[in-house]
């Protein structure tokens, strides 16, 4: 039998069609990666974390050589938008970011402000009030919408000390040289310590959970290759290794409220 050309036009467009295979992650240079010393989510005195889990599991899966080093928040986002730095992990977005970075989300949470009790105010609102209260926080750190907004006001006023960690904002914290801070989950088991628990309480802000994601060097990574890394967090995600992760350090349920969103 012969078929006409039309015919077999007709049948290869019927036929289904194989899909380009998704790009993989580009493993031809060592790639770089930098973590920051926060509570959880990576203590150096331990070598541990879940940032730290979640660099391992990247590592294992893309087969890709990393360097890996611990810096300041603040110089690890200068350092993604130079494109001298490939990844870090647990960011979150602003506008002015979205421009130098890409995220791959793996969690989200909110923010509070843990307060000392002797400031003698319950509401962040209360606290922006009094102009003798100071706040601590990291240098180089956004949060939500309305937090955000609360630190810049603060800081233009001159009430805001920054630090590069949180030990020391807890040391002034303690000392009444400032009398609150911003925290996250990752927090909770400093901030559960005899001496912080008994001076202080926390508020929530109106903000609702923030995603935080792998960061990606928009200058170090093109667009397929910030997709491939996003797909690979979005396999971690699918198949559990994130909340098993997150269940390493929290209870089960909580675990889950950060990483399901």
């Amino acid at each position: 039998m012969r078929w006409s050309a039309r015919l077999l036009l007709l049948v290869a467009l019927a036929w289904p069609q194989a899909s380009p295979a998704a790009d993989k992650p580009d493993c031809s240079r060592p790639l770089t990666l930098a973590l920051h010393e926060h509570g959880l989510l990576y203590a150096s005195q331990t070598g541990e974390g879940i940032d730290k889990d979640i660099a391992d599991e990247l590592v294992r899966r893309s087969g890709c050589k990393f360097s890996i080093a611990l810096m300041p928040r603040a110089r690890i986002w200068q350092l993604i938008e130079s494109g001298a730095l490939d990844f870090s992990l647990s960011g979150i977005s602003t506008e002015a970011r979205e421009r130098f970075a890409a995220f791959a989300w793996y969690f989200s949470n909110k923010y509070y402000l843990l307060l000392r009790n002797d400031a003698g105010v319950r509401t962040p609102a209360d606290f922006e009030r009094n102009p003798a209260l100071g706040l601590g926080v990291i240098r180089g750190f956004r949060y939500g919408p309305a937090a955000n907004r609360f630190v810049d006001r603060l800081d233009a006023q001159g009430r805001v000390s920054y630090a590069s960690q949180l030990d020391p904002l807890y040391r002034v914290l303690l000392d009444k040289r400032v009398h609150a801070m911003i925290i996250e989950p990752f927090d909770y088991p400093a901030v559960a310590s005899a001496d912080i628990h008994a001076q202080t309480s926390i508020q929530a802000f109106e903000d609702p959970p923030v995603p935080h994601g792998l960061i990606m060097s928009r200058k170090s990574l093109p667009p397929a290759q910030q997709q491939a890394w996003r797909d690979l967090m979005n396999d971690m995600r699918t198949d559990g290794t994130v909340q098993r992760i997150f269940e390493k350090y929290f209870k089960p349920e909580l675990a889950r409220a950060l990483t399901q969103f």
